[in-house]
């Protein structure tokens, strides 16, 4: 997986509420990879079906950053949109024909010819393991989708398709303020299998310094005052928290601010030991370990 996708993810999916230029979207994506954030994450239901579009614009104005970059897409989420006409309920699928069909709307609104890493964004209660498994065989005879992997499934969910087509990550949510993967088996298995899991809202959607809820605010004030100790930043060190667990774990940061971007690389070089990884733990739980 070290291979596949750079240590920090940027996060496309707010591209759209950021009213850009495609010269401001390609900036963006330019100051990301000239910081070696290389890997962007999108999925297809995004902007209501129009984040790709907008990326594969700012990409057109430079088609040549493409080879510097992994791009990453999810599907299997269909919404009720105007984008959609044919959706009249919010459902799941993961037929071979919806995923082929959209792996296609994809890679035509990202103008490009491959996604590096493809992933079905929700359990599907239906999904078919085997044939959805021979859909991923040949979309990557294909040369359209290069990897594959999964988002938000639980450890028997994975199982049940990695044993018929390997995957190479588990797209999960995990932040101080979101402990569930910790004991749920989610990370084990990552462990156990050797995927890396990549990790949406490592900072809770910015919730770690913006909400007055009492977890957040308990939270928040440990990280403060442990950054200071450290002589870092609460991002900094919140991102730090979340890969100090050994299944190496890739954080998408979906900031627009260059700086937030800079604050999550800058992780990779903070150690973190157990006692004050374990302090932010229990500002988040709400207690201390049993």
């Amino acid at each position: 997986m070290s291979s596949v996708l750079s240590p920090v993810v940027a996060g496309a999916w707010r591209l759209a509420e950021w009213g850009w230029s495609p010269p401001q979207r390609l900036r963006w994506i330019e100051e990301r990879l000239d910081l070696g954030i290389t890997s962007f994450d999108h999925a297809d239901i995004y902007g209501d079906y129009r984040v790709e579009t907008l990326f594969g614009e700012a990409l057109a104005l430079a088609p040549a950053l493409r080879q510097r970059m992994q791009i990453v897409s999810k599907c299997g989420i269909k919404l009720v949109s105007p984008a959609r006409p044919a959706h009249r309920l919010k459902h799941y699928d993961t037929s071979p024909a919806h995923v082929r069909a959209s792996v296609e709307d994809s890679l035509a609104a990202l103008r490009t010819d491959h996604l590096d890493l493809l992933l079905i964004h929700r359990p599907d209660a239906l999904l078919d393991a085997e044939a959805l498994a021979d859909t991923f065989a040949a979309l990557r005879r294909e040369g359209k989708v290069l990897h594959f992997g999964v988002s938000n499934f639980t450890p028997a969910q994975l199982a049940l398709l990695h044993a018929r087509c390997p995957l190479v990550t588990n797209q999960i949510e995990l932040s101080p303020l979101h402990l569930q993967p910790l004991h749920d088996g989610t990370l084990d298995q990552c462990q156990a299998l050797g995927l890396r899991p990549m990790i949406w809202s490592p900072l809770a959607g910015g919730r770690l310094f913006t909400s007055d809820e009492p977890v957040a605010r308990r939270v928040r004030e440990v990280l403060q005052a442990t950054a200071a100790e450290l002589g870092t930043t609460p991002t900094t060190l919140a991102v730090a928290w979340v890969l100090r667990h050994p299944s190496r774990p890739l954080p998408i940061i979906g900031s627009r601010r260059l700086e937030v971007a800079r604050e999550a690389l800058a992780a990779h070089g903070l150690p973190l030991d157990a006692q004050a990884w374990y302090r932010i733990w229990q500002a988040g739980a709400g207690h201390e370990v049993p």
